[in-house]
């Protein structure tokens, strides 16, 4: 699967002139959702058969700056019953510049409850590379 490729916008960058360290979530999120959109296509039901974001954690490496062109690679790390653990590493040029993880639960928003994995959710999430 294709990383996710990313802009660096203006507003991303900080008085340092690189990117703002708190950018990276949202980068983060933009690369599931390239994600999911491969794995689980356009049509999935988030509403009955959707994730919540539980945890987060960054770790910064060496600075992105505005010109660069980051690519996000993702990782399953650790899948459950009902949640799930992504890990991130954001290159660019082939040069490691950011790591993370998050942890996902299924949930469905109609109830408000947590949710087992969906199946199909569960075997495209297997798909992905791991890095245990």
């Amino acid at each position: 699967m294709t990383p996710a490729h990313i802009q660096v916008r203006l507003t991303d960058i900080d008085i340092l002139g690189h990117v703002n360290n708190a950018m990276y979530l949202s980068y983060f999120e933009m690369a599931r959702i390239h994600y999911f959109n491969h794995l689980v296509g356009p049509d999935w039901d988030w509403i009955e058969k959707g994730v919540v974001l539980v945890h987060n954690e960054v770790s910064y490496h060496l600075p992105i700056f505005l010109y660069d062109a980051p690519q996000i690679f993702i990782y399953l790390e650790h899948i459950g019953n009902k949640s799930f653990t992504l890990s991130y590493e954001v290159l660019v040029k082939d040069e490691l510049k950011t790591t993370g993880k998050s942890t996902l639960v299924g949930f469905n928003s109609k109830i408000q409850q947590s949710i087992e994995i969906p199946k199909e959710m569960r075997e495209a999430l297997l798909k992905l590379p791991n890095k245990a």
